[in-house]
């Protein structure tokens, strides 16, 4: 038998890279006996190069696995001339470590905008859910008199008009934040002369000194 039709030598845990360069070959070829021996061979370093770079043993032995796969089906790209075949490995290995520690960073960073935006929403929807069923009767929509003229305008357009904030934003030409302080005031305002028309004392914020103006 030819030595260029013999199989690669059993690729140890001390392999050389002369080994593991020809079970790259190999595996390049669909040789999946080389696959194995490259496997047993390399697998714990892959491992130890990922985890340099995760710190997370259980990531560290997904990636080390992928990077595997991946061998399988581009271990034709590995060109001996180029350089060592560890080299090779380990060059994919810290790739895919450094998208796994982006993906992970990705994914809580999003996980934290939403928790983030639903505690917004929460606040802001809390002082509306106070005074949302008050304001369906008359009774309480006479109380609007109490608000001043930017706020009682800000109320209805928002709770009884149906605009939405942005809607009100672009309506009156003032800035978002500026629409949602002065809803939010005059519904802490609304608030309190409801609570004092029903001899409770008032839950939320007291009406603004008399003769201010609002935001």
């Amino acid at each position: 038998m030819s030595t260029e039709s013999r199989p690669p030598r059993p690729a140890s845990a001390t392999a050389s890279d002369s080994d593991l360069s020809s079970a790259l070959v190999a595996v390049g070829k669909g040789d999946a006996a080389a696959f194995d021996l490259l496997y047993q061979a390399t697998r714990r370093a892959l491992w130890a190069r990922a985890d340099a770079v995760l710190h997370d043993p259980d990531l560290s032995e997904e990636v080390a696995q992928e990077v595997l796969a991946q061998v399988w089906v581009q271990a034709s790209r590995f060109d001996p001339s180029q350089g060592a075949a560890m080299a090779w490995l380990s060059a994919i290995t810290h790739r895919r470590a450094v998208d796994r520690v982006r993906s992970v960073q990705a994914e809580r960073r999003r996980d934290r905008e939403h928790q983030f935006s639903n505690e917004r929403l929460l606040a802001e929807v809390d002082v509306d859910e106070v005074v949302a069923v008050r304001l369906a009767t008359e009774e309480v929509r006479r109380q609007l008199g109490v608000l001043p003229a930017v706020q009682r305008e800000a109320v209805v357009l928002s709770f009884f008009a149906g605009r939405t904030h942005v809607q009100i934003s672009e309506q009156l030409g003032v800035p978002l934040g500026t629409v949602k302080s002065r809803i939010r005031d005059g519904l802490l305002r609304l608030a309190a002369a409801v609570d004092g028309m029903s001899g409770g004392a008032p839950s939320l914020s007291p009406p603004a000194a008399p003769g201010s103006t609002g935001r």
